[in-house]
């Protein structure tokens, strides 16, 4: 007889067709099997340990009561100067930078702040997880309007194609997870021009800022905050965590409009609050020194160039890797399977993890393209190009 006392009751889920993501999947197979996870995108190495010291020194000097609920004000003017003279548009400290749990966090924010019932917004696929069940929780429509197959450009016709009357907002991520493209100077200034004439507000997610490459063929990260007239209808968003190492500290921060960040804020006062007090003093202080972060495209090309030089030898054909810290490959010439039996296969049979680009469409898309991290430390990486050497 059924105790109706401890009678669950019964839930309709806001997120339908959400279930356990390809990462948690391909990174709990890599456990099982033993293999080399270049699937989930986090560093297998320290961080600087002057950026610990910084914040155990805030620690130990008692900074660790509640920060101000934007963030603590040495950290906000920090990245106020480092934007300033990064990208050449200067944030207000107080009013338009506010730090967060993390870019996960941030965009969700974004979203719930922004996004009605029924308003539209554009992703551009294939695109990062989180992207979708945020427009969705938000009660949000999603249009999806796929980059190029093959290059991942984006397509202006498609994306003008699909801005209607009820368009709220467009992601645009750059440099870009999962296909390590980086958008243009040309690129950015189509989607000034795109977006000038409308109310659609610019959500870019820049966390992988610090890791674009081959500076000699001239090429840069090309920030929202570089042209005046995304700027002014952007909420750019940031890691800490991608540009220091340090991806389970989970901070990050939004910068955007004072009229956009007061909007902002109301969502994240409910949401987050405030975020970690001493690991925010810590990051300001390691901030001081610009060479950590002017440093770490050198520090990821050359392990990039490492990771390429190696799967040359194989039969994978490279798709380019111009930044973040990702190396796209098509499967084609090594097996007949689908992206993700083949990213099983290679995890079970070669001891290497790698995520299929399918999972980044909301339709499963197949196009024989796989994606590594090679964010590892170069024994892991060499490690895995020895298995991988098999093909």
């Amino acid at each position: 007889m059924t105790n109706t006392l401890e009678r669950t009751p019964k839930l309709e889920t806001k997120l339908p067709a959400v279930g356990t993501t390809i990462f948690t999947v391909m990174s709990t197979l890599a456990a099982e099997k033993g293999a080399v996870n270049l699937g989930q995108g986090f560093p297998d190495f320290e961080c600087d340990p002057q950026l610990v010291n910084a914040v155990t020194g805030a620690m130990t000097r008692g900074l660790n009561q509640y920060p101000p609920m934007t963030g603590v004000p040495v950290l906000r003017e920090a990245i106020s100067a480092k934007v300033a003279k990064l990208y050449g548009h200067r944030y207000d400290a107080n009013s338009e930078i506010t730090i967060t749990a993390g870019a996960t966090q941030a965009i969700i924010t974004v979203i719930l702040a922004v996004v009605h019932p029924g308003d539209e917004v554009i992703v551009l696929e294939p695109c990062y997880d989180s992207y979708v069940p945020n427009i969705e929780l938000a009660g949000g429509k999603v249009v999806r309007v796929p980059l190029t197959p093959g290059t991942f450009r984006p397509d202006f016709g498609k994306i003008a194609a699909a801005i209607t009357p009820r368009t709220r907002a467009i992601i645009v991520n750059s440099p870009h997870n999962p296909s390590a493209t980086v958008w243009s100077e040309a690129d950015m200034l189509a989607l000034q021009d795109l977006l000038a004439p409308t109310e659609v507000l610019l959500i870019s997610d820049e966390v992988y800022e610090h890791m674009v490459f081959d500076a000699a063929q001239g090429r840069i990260h090309q920030s929202a905050a570089r042209f005046p007239g995304l700027a002014a209808r952007a909420f750019i968003v940031s890691s800490f965590g991608k540009t220091y190492h340090v991806t389970g500290w989970k901070v990050g921060y939004v910068a955007a409009p004072a009229p956009l960040t007061a909007e902002f804020r109301k969502v994240h006062q409910f949401n987050v609050f405030t975020v970690n007090t001493p690991v925010q003093y810590g990051l300001a202080a390691y901030m001081a020194d610009e060479q950590p972060y002017l440093g770490l495209p050198a520090f990821y090309q050359r392990k990039r160039d490492l990771f390429r030089d190696g799967l040359a030898k194989t039969r994978f054909k490279l798709l380019p890797s111009e930044g973040s810290y990702f190396q796209c490959v098509d499967i084609s010439e090594v097996s007949d399977l689908d992206e993700a039996e083949f990213c099983k296969w290679l995890t079970t049979e070669i001891g290497v993890a790698a995520i299929p680009l399918s999972a980044f469409y909301g339709n499963g898309f197949d196009q024989r393209v796989v994606r590594f991290c090679f964010a590892k430390k170069d024994e892991t990486l060499n490690t895995a190009l020895q298995r991988l050497a098999k093909l």
